[in-house]
């Protein structure tokens, strides 16, 4: 009978220790798969910050049905404005939106989101974010790109106009990050509700 019992408790102490080392394996293999998922997200980080960083030789492409439009970037002046606009365009988001402001003589503006489905509140849509204002010395010339915003300078989000003669009124009011350098025949010809049905970026070294 003390024998059984011995034998019980043998039983019993080399079962908690099993199940302590199996618990203690299990615990380990947690810890590094937690460890394997952070450096996996590192290296999507990093690899996500190489792929935002400005070479300063990006230009943008804007595809329509009346031609293509290219402007190049002030990324001195404006580094976080054409940051958020490049990964804006590399995630497709100004695909398919329109231009749904035309003012003759003065700018054509789009890259609000609610343009896709024609909403009645197009003008107000953006990517659900605005960035702070970054006024430069840049005039704004004929061709200029600039970002679009309400009355608060930090208002601007997604939204951006090229104007279509020089406007001096808007200097250091607004936003400069870039200049149309072809296709500024196309950009005359816009009107209201013409698509951008490809956004893209291109290097040019």
């Amino acid at each position: 009978m003390n024998l059984n019992k011995f034998t019980k408790s043998i039983l019993i102490v080399t079962l908690a220790i099993i199940l302590l080392f199996s618990f203690s394996c299990t615990q380990k293999k947690k810890s590094e798969k937690k460890e394997v998922a952070k450096e996996k997200q590192k290296i999507k980080e990093t690899k996500k910050e190489k792929d935002m960083e400005i070479k300063g030789t990006e230009t943008v492409v804007i595809e329509t049905k009346k031609g293509i439009i290219k402007f190049k970037f002030y990324s001195k002046d404006a580094p976080n404005t054409v940051a958020n606009f490049i990964k804006l365009t590399k995630s497709g988001f100004y695909n398919g939106t329109k231009f749904h402001r035309v003012v003759p003589g003065f700018v054509i503006q789009g890259g609000d989101p609610l343009s896709k489905t024609d909403d009645p509140n197009v003008g107000t849509g953006g990517p659900g974010y605005t960035i702070k204002a970054e006024f430069n010395s840049q005039k704004h010339l004929d061709g200029t790109v600039a970002m679009a915003r309400s009355a608060d300078p930090d208002s601007a989000g997604s939204q951006f106009y090229i104007t279509l003669a020089p406007q001096p009124s808007l200097d250091n009011n607004y936003t400069v990050f870039g200049q149309v350098i072809e296709g500024m025949d196309v950009v005359k010809s816009i009107e209201q509700g013409d698509e951008m049905v490809k956004v893209f970026i291109s290097d040019n070294r």
